[in-house]
């Protein structure tokens, strides 16, 4: 049977990462294999390909635990029986790996915020548009807080800012967050990334988000 050939890019994406980055790492590479991982944050981040959490951060294999779906969103916990990927995903994080730190990662311009706010619906959607139906209630706190609001792209950059509080409120629906949360254990972050310019936003104890400053 003939091998499968690899896309171009994956191969030679593949090859500078073991003649460059590889050999630079290889010793953490193998304590990581011996050792585990022990991650410092979870991050639930939009899997925009532009949007990656560990060149946002710098972080280094093993820091973060990065879950990835559309639009960054957190679900509710729910005990039907179904598939839940984020939830276990959650669970794994907090339960077994004890990450102190939880953070929801939303970005500017995200396509399933913009899609909700617009009104738009595909008939042919088997997933996507179940999956993106709790934005509909941070899009009615976008317009409650900007009632006079017409314009769709102000909209959406509201929008995208309550879809992230609303995903953090979600996070304590699970009982063992609530729990780690209550006894002091776990805290719950919320940011948003802006793709053009690099900065990003950080949700304060206060409930506005306000960009994060360069230390020198």
């Amino acid at each position: 049977m003939p091998k499968r050939s690899m896309p171009t890019d994956l191969s030679d994406g593949f090859d500078r990462f073991r003649a460059e980055l590889y050999p630079r790492q290889h010793k953490l590479f193998e304590d990581l294999a011996d050792r585990g991982q022990k991650p410092h944050t979870l991050v639930v981040a939009c899997c925009d390909s532009r949007v990656d959490p560990a060149q946002i951060f710098d972080a280094r294999p093993g820091e973060l635990f990065v879950v990835r779906n559309v639009a960054n969103l957190v679900p509710p916990c729910e005990m039907d029986g179904a598939h839940h990927g984020v939830s276990a995903a959650l669970e794994f994080a907090v339960k077994k790996l004890e990450v102190p730190n939880i953070l929801v990662l939303g970005h500017r311009h995200c396509g399933g915020v913009n899609a909700c706010v617009c009104g738009e619906h595909d008939a042919d959607s088997m997933f996507i548009e179940h999956w993106i139906e709790p934005i509909e209630i941070a899009l009615a706190d976008a317009r409650a807080e900007l009632p006079d609001e017409t314009d769709i792209d102000a909209l959406s950059d509201r929008t995208e800012l309550c879809s992230i509080r609303r995903s953090m409120e979600r996070l304590l629906t699970y009982p063992f967050v609530a729990e780690r949360v209550e006894n002091g254990t776990l805290r719950i972050h919320g940011a948003r990334f802006g793709i053009a310019d690099g900065e990003l936003e950080w949700l304060n104890i206060d409930g506005d988000f306000t960009r994060v400053d360069i230390r020198s």
